[in-house]
């Protein structure tokens, strides 16, 4: 069986980074933790967007179900107000 050689570390161990390694290590952390900020504040503001629209699909529903008691379609021209009738129920 052969013997294990003892490796011996000739770098001395050394308690802390240098202080260009640390401003650099900051810088990086620093931009990523400023991305992470903004894209919190995109998803809150997507968040809040989504119950907007989903506040205006509300509202044409609302509107759907009004057009169709007062005229019985909502396949409205939204340019002129025409209403859309099949070419058979005219």
């Amino acid at each position: 069986m052969a013997k294990k050689e003892k490796v011996i570390d000739l770098k001395p161990k050394v308690d802390k980074i240098s202080d260009k390694h640390l401003d650099d290590l900051q810088k990086v952390v620093n931009s990523i933790n400023g991305i992470q900020f903004n894209i919190g504040k995109i998803e809150s503001q997507k968040h809040q967007l989504l119950h907007r629209l989903d506040g205006a699909q509300q509202g044409v529903q609302k509107m759907q179900d009004v057009l169709v008691k007062e005229y019985g379609t909502y396949d409205v021209n939204l340019d002129n107000g025409t209403i859309n009738w099949p070419k058979d129920e005219k």
